[in-house]
């Protein structure tokens, strides 16, 4: 059996900085907080603007984006819930440094943070997706003559 993959491992492990993931976690809470608030912004710019849409197909796109975005939100959601827990685990690590000896929890904060770098990906994605449509859409339906009046 080789045993230096497993050395390294243990001097990664041992190398962990509790209190530094502790912090960072912190700032994924803020992170997802912000998005959140930003997704209450562009559904209300989806509300503002579906009221004035009158072709079908317009309708159908702004349907679509909504669904979307209600997916990033729960996603967003279901993210939280998830980084709290993490975040209260690793503030049992950093009070007693002893008992961190799982490197199972190393591999379960990347994989959270790989979660997070693709909601992140999808959140912008989908947002650039917000304004195109609604460039569209103001400029298919004539908006700007109807709001200026």
């Amino acid at each position: 059996m080789d045993n230096s993959n497993k050395s390294t491992q243990e001097n990664t492990f041992e190398a962990v900085n509790w209190q530094e993931l502790y912090i960072l976690t912190d700032h994924w809470k803020s992170d997802l907080n912000f998005y959140k608030d930003d997704l209450r912004f562009l559904h209300h710019l989806i509300e503002k603007y579906i009221i004035w849409i009158t072709k079908d197909d317009n309708l159908n796109l702004v349907q679509e984006i909504k669904k979307n975005l209600f997916e990033i939100r729960n996603e967003g959601i279901d993210l939280m819930k998830e980084v709290i827990s993490h975040q209260s685990n690793l503030g049992l690590m950093v009070e007693n440094p002893v008992q961190s000896s799982n490197p199972q929890f190393v591999k379960d904060h990347e994989a959270l943070e790989d979660k997070i770098s693709k909601y992140v990906k999808s959140f912008r994605s989908n947002r650039k997706e917000v304004f195109k449509i609604t460039e569209y859409i103001i400029d298919s339906e004539k908006l700007p003559n109807i709001l200026k009046s």
